[in-house]
């Protein structure tokens, strides 16, 4: 390594023992470390040497250029996923990674256009029927049934039924939870081991009914997971269990949240209500990130920008932070639309916006959970427009950022219509 490289800089420890005094959170310590000494900050979190990540071309340098330095380790949903690709690392990663990238893309996406389209019209239909009514419902609770209809189609070929739906609640509760389960592996199994019991006995009943099913029929990514089973010894009903897990959880609970989220945000910035419905989700996506935090570890020596990064520190790459940084997005906090448009205040840096990631690691599903949103969004905007009985006050941080309490609506026409 050059030796005329330097420290990471980091706060005074002064001032992060005042900041922890305060009580602040997390994701405040973390802001108040970038806001301190810039988009590379070395932090002390506990026994191990942290540097969280913000700046742009360091989050390219860690997740883009760089992976196979700066790794995963041992995953905190792995209770609830396994050894599924989210948590999965090393060759096994990059067999599992492999199998299911061509079903998200490309011709893989278009054979789920039709579940897609399905699920959205089967949401639109209770929301015309909420709109004639007049009957408060809960916008997160009707975004959940949609992702997580949407998703189970794709995987299973079958839309979502009621008690596979109620069954399925479990995958949130303990999503919810993580944040606050004990640190050891089977205490933390142990404290919601009834919700996991649910998770695995849906899981081994799709199986077994894919296994079952005529297979001149459209196949779902299910399918393929059992094909794969018979090729590749690898594949058992275990590593099967766990992908359809991992899938469930990554492909509805992210979009879910960001479409609480972006009514949420309509709500405050009616103007926005005509904007482009990519646009939205590009800007919702920017002030909260599907992955809010992408922990990683340093397996060996390495430079950043001039900084030393010693084998063994873990580094927090922080999208939610960097999609928040004033010198990257004027005006950050101001929810606009607008910025996705072409022109001037859209940044053009590698690395400044990451919602899904970036790199080897990036999100799998990112087309579909684009193409999902917007699909829903082109059939429940024009309907009329949500009042809300009343919203959250602030966000909960876990595998995403989560709106912190219910959010009860009724929908109403737009009042220049009919």
């Amino acid at each position: 390594m050059s030796t005329d490289t330097r420290p990471v800089p980091e706060p005074a420890p002064e001032i992060v023992e005042q900041w922890r005094a305060e009580g602040v959170g997390l994701v405040e310590l973390l802001a108040r470390a970038q806001r301190s000494v810039g988009g590379l900050a070395g932090l002390r979190l506990g026994p191990t040497p942290t540097v969280l990540v913000t700046d742009p071309a360091a989050v390219q340098h860690v997740l883009g250029r760089h992976p196979d330095r700066y790794v995963k380790r041992s995953h905190r949903a792995r209770m609830l996923v396994g050894d599924g690709v989210l948590s999965a690392t090393g060759d096994p990663w990059k067999r599992q990674r492999r199998l299911l990238q061509s079903q998200f893309t490309g011709t893989g996406m278009r054979r789920y256009e039709r579940r897609i389209a399905a699920a959205a019209h089967r949401t639109a239909e209770r929301w015309e029927g909420y709109l004639r009514t007049g009957e408060t419902f809960d916008v997160a609770e009707e975004m959940r049934r949609f992702a997580l209809d949407t998703v189970w189609r794709a995987l299973t070929g079958l839309p979502l039924d009621d008690r596979t739906d109620h069954e399925l609640r479990s995958v949130e509760r303990v999503v919810a939870a993580m944040p606050k389960l004990p640190t050891d592996a089977a205490d933390a199994r142990d404290a919601v081991a009834a919700d996991l019991a649910r998770i695995d006995a849906v899981a081994r009943a799709a199986i077994e009914a894919a296994r079952a099913a005529d297979p001149a029929e459209e196949p779902g990514v299910l399918r393929v997971l059992i094909d794969a089973g018979e090729q590749y010894p690898e594949y058992t009903d275990t590593l099967i269990r766990d992908e359809l897990v991992t899938l469930l959880v990554a492909g509805h609970e992210t979009t879910a949240t960001t479409l609480t989220w972006l009514f949420l945000l309509l709500d405050r910035h009616p103007e926005a209500r005509t904007a482009d419905p990519q646009a939205l989700v590009n800007e919702t996506l920017r002030l909260y990130p599907s992955a809010w935090l992408l922990p990683r570890h340093a397996v060996e020596d390495d430079v950043i920008a001039g900084h030393r990064i010693a084998a063994g520190t873990d580094v927090l790459v922080c999208p939610y932070l960097t999609h928040r940084d004033p010198a990257l997005w004027p005006d950050p906090e101001r929810f606009d639309p607008g910025r996705f448009a072409a022109g001037p205040d859209r940044p053009g840096r590698l690395g400044a916006y990451i919602p899904f990631g970036l790199g080897a690691r990036a999100c799998l599903g990112t087309q579909f959970a684009l193409r999902e949103t917007t699909a829903l969004l082109e059939l429940l905007l024009p309907m009329g427009e949500l009042v809300f009985h009343s919203k959250p006050e602030g966000a909960a941080y876990s595998i995403t950022v989560r709106p912190d309490g219910p959010t009860p609506a009724m929908l109403r026409r737009h009042p220049e219509r009919p």
